[in-house]
């Protein structure tokens, strides 16, 4: 079967396929594509394959993320489909992926080091379409939380020492939890999240970003913006993303200054609280790294009693002489921030 592999759809038509396949995901969308366009420093692509009746049978939306421009951008670049690839779940979907990867494939090795798909569901029945392309297999965790059942039963579901400091938090009523309802407000929504990462040595996205997500996608309820506070100051902050039946968890900081009054807990739950509370049945928590690696990150999340699960990474390396420069590169990157935050 021949397939033809376009770099631009309709709307509605990306749209609709999206919504009718099971692991069709927010990072997926127009919407979401439009996001990144915006954003500084980010280029999306779009893959589509049809056949020759004209049927959408597989997509992939990967961005180009560039650290920096300029003559160097290659070495500081790479490519990151955050929401895996998405096909209609039989043969005629999974050929259609495999000439979908060639092509991209072939389209990217020259403007990034790598290609990286970030799996949000099993990919079990191409993986080895993914392996035939030259695409990695790398483990890697996340937690889902069922919040199909009533706000008791999702409290009742976390750890007990995390439930008890929620439950004093609330009784206390120190930290309020908002969400961010004008723009002018993202600045100090930023500023927390960039001293969470800043102090994880990590590089975090230009605020363009999430400005843009806050404009584009607020207004069609695909984004939430919250911040805790106590008095007049921030605490911690998180930009969640539902869509369909799902919350995914996005962005997050918290002042560890503040660590003692459980702003981040505080603020967890009232995610989870309202996804529970208006039909969503499960929150993705956006990754716990990697099972070989310890993190303070995963800690913080195995204590809401979601499911551990492993979906992983496939990844393609398009020039590994030049990834291994990179990667020396991004290191002393990571110096470098933490020299510029004392």
């Amino acid at each position: 079967m021949d397939f033809e592999i376009t770099n631009s759809l309709n709307d509605e038509v990306w749209r609709s396929f999206i919504k009718d396949q099971p692991s069709g995901n927010i990072f997926q969308t127009p919407e979401m594509f439009e996001v990144f366009r915006r954003t500084q420093g980010y280029r999306p692509q779009l893959f589509a394959a049809i056949n020759n009746e004209g049927q959408l049978l597989a997509l992939m939306t990967p961005i180009q993320v560039a650290l920096h421009d300029g003559i160097f951008r290659r070495l500081m670049t790479r490519s990151i489909a955050y929401g895996g690839v998405l096909y209609v779940q039989d043969q005629k979907g999974k050929e259609a992926l495999r000439v979908l990867l060639r092509e991209c494939n072939r389209k990217t090795k020259r403007e990034a080091l790598f290609t990286e798909l970030r799996n949000l569901s099993e990919v079990g029945l191409v993986k080895d379409t993914l392996f035939d392309s030259g695409f990695k297999y790398e483990e890697h965790l996340n937690y889902l939380i069922d919040i199909s059942s009533s706000p008791e039963q999702v409290m009742q579901n976390i750890g007990s020492r995390t439930r008890k400091n929620i439950r004093h938090g609330l009784r206390k009523g120190n930290v309020i939890v908002e969400l961010v309802e004008d723009l002018s407000q993202l600045d100090g929504w930023y500023n927390l999240v960039k001293k969470s990462y800043t102090a994880a040595r990590v590089p975090l996205a230009d605020i363009s970003l999430f400005k843009s997500a806050f404009e584009v996608l607020t207004p069609k309820g695909m984004a939430r913006f919250y911040l805790a506070r106590i008095g007049n100051k921030n605490v911690a902050a998180t930009v969640e993303l539902p869509y369909k039946n799902m919350i995914y968890g996005w962005y997050s900081g918290v002042d560890r200054d503040f660590a003692s009054e459980y702003p981040g807990e505080l603020l967890m739950w009232e995610i989870l609280r309202w996804g529970s509370e208006n039909g969503y049945r499960v929150y993705d928590f956006g990754g716990a790294g990697k099972p070989d690696e310890q993190s303070g990150v995963r800690d913080f999340k195995a204590k809401f009693g979601g499911q551990l699960v492993c979906y992983g990474r496939n990844i393609k390396i398009h020039s590994p002489q030049l990834l291994h420069v990179s990667k020396w590169g991004y290191e002393f990157y990571r110096k470098l921030i933490k020299f510029k935050s004392f």
